[in-house]
């Protein structure tokens, strides 16, 4: 007897598969974007920062959803753009036009993890902290934004490619 329970996509047509999988990657992109803001908002909410338990705490778990959120966007979405797997112009012109602007962004986050995913704040680092976290935020909503042009471009491509046919 066949199991037919995990059989979804088997039952599928390769353009609904294909489909399928584009909405999975843009929910895993959009809830790890969620839980980065989540985290971010609980580490804001924490002020004003010592160096103390409570604060690595908080700051290490940020860094690491923040550090899991860049690199799901990357894997999720952005290389399988850039690896030609999007076959639609518009979706990949948008995304040639915000890609150099998301690798920033990303560089951005990766140093915040570099400079603060360590063991202790002892070395003065929690000085600097709101003002890089506020720098940091910035960052996010702009990155945020793109993200959403690049998805946008994608429900709208399709949209548009119903109203064509």
């Amino acid at each position: 007897m066949r199991d037919m329970s995990n059989n979804k996509a088997n039952d599928l047509m390769p353009g609904e598969d294909r489909r399928q999988r584009q909405r999975e990657r843009l929910h895993a992109l959009v809830n790890a974007r969620n839980q980065t803001l989540v985290e971010y908002s609980s580490l804001a909410g924490i002020r004003p920062y010592t160096p103390e338990h409570r604060t690595e705490d908080a700051l290490k778990r940020f860094c690491q959803i923040l550090v899991d959120y860049a690199a799901t966007a990357h894997f999720q979405l952005y290389r399988y753009i850039a690896d030609g797997k999007e076959r639609r112009q518009a979706v990949r012109a948008i995304a040639e036009q915000i890609y150099p602007q998301i690798v920033s962004s990303t560089d951005a986050i990766l140093d915040f993890n570099d400079r603060y995913d360590v063991a202790s704040l002892d070395d003065g680092r929690v000085e600097h902290l709101a003002e890089d976290l506020s720098q940091l935020g910035e960052i996010l909503a702009d990155r945020i934004q793109l993200e959403d042009q690049i998805i946008e471009a994608l429900d709208g491509s399709r949209a548009g490619e119903h109203s064509q046919q």
